[in-house]
């Protein structure tokens, strides 16, 4: 039960809907109770031939209740889907609050189509969580003690066995169903998962699935992934139809019970035959507030497994300790001490033992070959991804002590891949500056030598109408329209060409002067004014200086400047 409290803490925030349910529920199931046991008392009293008037009361009292229970259970599902739908809002609000801290790697743990089967399916299952798991067993044992406390005043036996079908379809069989359903590998939720993560792999790959000529060999992996999850939904269903057989078989024994006892008690003289009945009819009716229990041990493991899923991703975030916002009204100094950093499941370190300074103000480059941990470095200054050991520290504040979102806040961020939306380019321009002018942004479009396009131009999803250079340009215009005083920069023009990429860099580094920006590249070439340079190789820190003072060392970063020099030469 304990994957599902945050579950049924969201729940229990809807309290007024929640009563009002539980109590028009209860009313529209004693409601119908009193239709049909009144309809039995009628019919035996009509068997006498009694006066007219003796039955008016009754039939006055039908109406009643046919009334009351058709409003009862109008009320009952108004509230009770309201409460779910609020329900359903406040846990996707909180799941998304708790996901967006991991969001930039949770693509190195989970496969896109997984987390699209937990942020959506799993989600959706848990709309039965209240209708199916929390709100039938309330309501079952409500009317359920109504109507024994009723049937006592005729009989204490058929009160009794009432009881013990109480206790049989309501307690008993669910949980003999709930110990078969975990022995059983339920696998829904997976099968569906890996249907969706192989269909999204399936279309992002097409393209090349095509050119490689293995588009049938992966179709047909796909109508496994697909027929595997049918199967085990035909499994489920089984399952389910099998324990609502027994249910219902159970319930229907339980009411002959009643009238085969209630016969007996009158043939003793212990029991009027006028109400054997509307006992029978009592019977009938009362046990079809416990037919939902025969399917609550699925829909309880369902939401249970579905909530376990959507907690597996955020799990982390409990652990979390209190933070708070950075706050940067000047550009910041940056401080890495000790940086060890693997990423999950992969033993082999990433980064060993870094330990630098970044100064007020700095232009900083780190360089080095590829795989040799740069970039690794940038998502750890970004809060990104966590170090295993050392620390980060922004003028002097650890950066575990600070929101990752405040550190986002206050930097200009251009990545070696960067996203850009369906819509225009002025569309994909103004998530960094939502108020900036038409004026601002052309302008600024001519900084980055994009000055063919129009903002009203149109961007496909992903920028697949740009080319890279294209889409390297409007990431750096974005970060220049931003503004901020922290400049992370991770290969911004590595798909530009010589002339392209010193136009852009005079206006960058004009705008920068006097900001802290890091810039890490894999050409050697304008380094000349950079404060201090980087070298990385292995994950390691193999050498750092200013450029003349790498240059007159003839080390690493001599020799890679000797390569770059010929290979141009």
């Amino acid at each position: 039960m304990k994957e599902l409290a945050n579950v049924a803490a969201l729940l229990l925030s809807q309290k007024r809907d929640i009563v009002y349910s539980v109590l028009l529920g209860f009313l529209a199931g004693l409601a119908a109770i009193g239709l049909f046991s009144a309809s039995g008392y009628l019919i035996s009293k009509a068997a006498l031939a009694p006066p007219l008037y003796a039955l008016s009361i009754m039939i006055a009292l039908l109406k009643l209740f046919s009334i009351s229970r058709a409003a009862a259970r109008y009320g009952e599902r108004l509230f009770s889907h309201r409460a779910t739908f609020t329900m359903l809002g406040d846990l996707r609000v909180s799941f998304y609050e708790k996901l967006e801290p991991h969001a930039p790697n949770l693509f190195t743990k989970y496969r896109s189509g997984d987390l699209l089967a937990r942020v959506v399916g799993d989600v959706e299952s848990l709309q039965n969580f209240f209708l199916r798991v929390f709100y039938p067993p309330l309501v079952l044992g409500l009317v359920f003690l109504a109507t024994i406390m009723f049937s006592m005043f005729y009989s204490f036996y058929i009160a009794l066995l009432l009881l013990f079908g109480l206790l049989l379809t309501g307690i008993i069989l669910p949980a003999l169903f709930a110990v078969s359903l975990k022995k059983k590998k339920n696998a829904v939720r997976v099968e569906r998962a890996k249907l969706s993560t192989d269909a999204t792999e399936f279309m992002h790959g097409y393209r090349d699935l095509k050119i490689y000529q293995k588009l049938n060999e992966k179709q047909g992996l796909l109508e496994k992934s697909a027929a595997s999850y049918v199967r085990e939904q035909q499994i489920e269903g089984n399952v389910a139809m099998v324990n609502q057989t027994i249910h219902q078989a159970a319930s229907l024994m339980i009411s002959w019970g009643v009238l085969l006892l209630g016969a007996y008690l009158v043939s003793g003289g212990q029991l009027d035959g006028v109400f054997l009945a509307m006992l029978v009819m009592i019977s009938l009716t009362a046990f079809e507030n416990a037919a939902p229990m025969a399917v609550f041990p699925n829909h309880y493991e369902e939401s249970r497994k579905a909530s376990s899923r959507l907690n597996e991703v955020v799990k982390d975030e409990a652990q979390e300790k209190s933070i708070k916002p950075l706050s940067l009204s000047d550009p910041p100094s940056i401080e890495v001490k000790s940086l060890q950093f693997s990423f999950e499941g992969d033993f082999r370190p990433v980064l060993r033992n870094i330990s630098a300074v970044f100064p007020r103000g700095s232009k900083t480059a780190i360089v080095g070959a590829s795989g040799s941990g740069k970039s690794t470095l940038m998502q750890l200054l970004l809060k990104v991804q966590k170090a295993d050991s050392g620390e980060v520290a922004f003028n002097e504040t650890s950066i575990n002590d600070v929101s990752d979102e405040s550190i986002w806040t206050h930097a200009n961020v251009v990545l070696q891949e960067n996203h850009f939306f369906y819509g225009t380019i002025k569309d994909n321009l103004l998530i960094a500056k939502g108020d900036a002018s038409d004026e601002e942004l052309i302008e600024l479009l001519h900084k980055v030598e994009l000055s063919g396009f129009q903002l009203k131009d149109q961007v496909y999803e992903k920028g697949e109408n740009l080319s890279g250079g294209e889409k390297q340009r409007l990431a750096i215009a974005r970060a220049m329209l931003k503004g901020k005083s922290l400049w992370l920069l991770d290969e911004p023009t590595s798909s530009l060409d010589a002339l392209t990429e010193k136009n852009i860099y005079r206006h960058l580094f004009q705008q920068a002067k006097d900001d802290t920006m890091i810039f890490i590249t894999h050409r050697l070439t304008g380094l000349e004014h950079m404060d201090q340079i980087i070298v990385m190789d292995h994950g390691e820190i193999v050498e750092s200086g200013s450029y003349e003072e790498l240059m007159e060392k003839k080390g690493y970063f001599y020799e890679m400047k000797q390569v770059e020099r010929e290979m141009v030469g």
